[in-house]
């Protein structure tokens, strides 16, 4: 079975496939542990109706079913709303999250490269993200693509710490 990549315009994913990936990202979040304490993130997670009008989201799609797979939200810059800690000429990927029963085939890969595809079409110079520390299966993905760990990105708060990953385009 085939991955589809889409850029999820607005209006273009019904309200239905819109509230499948929100409830994706936070199944993904739950699966590994990333949401305990932390349940004021849900409703951020879930609204990926919100992050469509104001950042870019790619979509992961069987290509036979048309099934939701997972999705990813892309930052284009320092200035977007969805942007945190980036600093100029830098895009981030956020929030990527799959399916727990799509995992093993590539989607997250797929996603990822599609945020790094848009960054270098965007010109910027790197992509940076941060992830937490049980999120190791997204970590060997960015570290299979050519991302560093830049601790001195960290971003700590009490009881969990982000960690830094930047991959320099240049």
């Amino acid at each position: 079975m085939g991955i589809g990549i889409v850029v999820v315009e607005p209006g273009a994913l019904s309200p239905a496939v819109l509230e499948r990936l929100g409830d994706i990202v936070v199944t993904a979040y739950e699966a590994v542990g990333a949401l305990e304490g932390d349940d004021d993130y849900v409703p951020e997670l879930r609204d990926v109706a919100r992050r469509v009008r104001e950042a870019v989201v790619f979509a992961a799609l069987d290509e036979e079913s048309g099934r939701a797979l997972g999705c990813v939200t892309y930052v284009p810059g320092p200035e977007n709303a969805w942007a945190e800690h980036l600093r100029e000429g830098e895009a981030s990927i956020r929030m990527l999250a799959v399916d727990p029963a799509a995992r093993g085939r590539g989607v997250g890969t797929a996603l990822a490269e599609a945020c790094l595809a848009r960054a270098r079409i965007d010109g910027r110079r790197a992509v940076f993200l941060h992830s937490l520390p049980v999120m190791a299966d997204a970590q060997r993905i960015y570290d299979r693509l050519g991302f560093r760990r830049v601790p001195e990105r960290d971003w700590i708060f009490p009881g969990f710490l982000l960690m830094g990953f930047v991959l320099d385009l240049a």
